[in-house]
């Protein structure tokens, strides 16, 4: 190891930890709270999540026979989504061809999570899950129409590894969705979210998840997260092209779409 790469540093909330300790202390995380992830997700932010994730399809707009990669897809929601649509543009077109889609995700208690539900069943194997890592992804080049993120690209040891990676993997034309929690439009919105978000969702994580310094990290590592106009730099920067940010809610969360060209 050279002396720059021991040198390295990388957030985990407010603390500062080297990459491989960043990855080791993520998936702690998410394996305490895997259980009660869904739940605790619509009461955080009310079920308005399901909305954000509504809106995220709409704009993928999945077909039929396309391959949809979700990283750091946890227990699989968007990835269940893409294939609803694709099913549904196919049938209103007579075109039979059927979409599949993966679900990967570095935590094999999330993938766990995601496997165990009953509603997967329809889909077969279209539905496919694999531990693995979204910054060194075990796939050729070009091989998906579709790569999304929901809520997860945040806890990256090294985000602009993944965006290559991402931009790697996808067909020319194909589409990238990176859903995340973002930065309040307004500055008194602001103050208001992190009232809430500091004093409410931690004591929440205690009660629900029995897990009150997982959601601590949670709340801190969206503070540490680049602003929208930052990240969608880094997105450009990575090959990507006509990248759009839509905000929602206010900025609370953001919607990063690019093309791969």
């Amino acid at each position: 190891m050279t002396d720059t790469a021991a040198q390295k540093t990388v957030s985990f909330g407010y603390d500062t930890v080297t990459p491989d300790e960043k990855v080791d202390r993520v998936k702690g995380v998410f394996r305490s709270v895997a259980s009660k992830y869904d739940l605790m997700n619509d009461l955080m932010s009310g079920g308005v999540h399901r909305l954000w994730k509504h809106d995220t399809m709409n704009r993928l707009n999945p077909q039929p026979g396309e391959r949809h990669l979700d990283v750091a897809g946890g227990t699989g929601e968007l990835a269940r989504g893409f294939l609803k649509r694709a099913d549904a543009a196919g049938k209103r077109r007579g075109d039979a061809r059927q979409a599949t889609a993966i679900v990967c995700d570095i935590n094999d208690a999330m993938l766990d999570a995601g496997r165990a539900r009953s509603d997967n069943e329809q889909w077969g194997d279209r539905l496919d899950w694999v531990c693995a890592d979204g910054s060194s992804l075990p796939y050729p080049d070009r091989s998906f129409d579709a790569v999304t993120v929901s809520f997860g690209i945040r806890n990256f040891a090294d985000r602009i590894a993944g965006l290559k990676e991402f931009r790697r993997v996808l067909k020319p034309g194909g589409r990238l969705a990176i859903l995340e929690f973002s930065h309040m439009t307004a500055p008194l919105l602001q103050q208001a979210y992190d009232t809430y978000s500091f004093n409410i969702i931690p004591p929440m994580g205690a009660l629900v998840a029995g897990d009150r310094e997982s959601y601590q990290y949670l709340i801190e590592s969206i503070r540490r997260f680049p602003d929208q106009d930052t990240f969608k730099a880094e997105i450009e920067d990575a090959g990507f092209a006509k990248v759009s940010v839509t905000n929602f809610s206010g900025g609370i969360a953001a919607l990063h779409f690019g093309w791969a060209v």
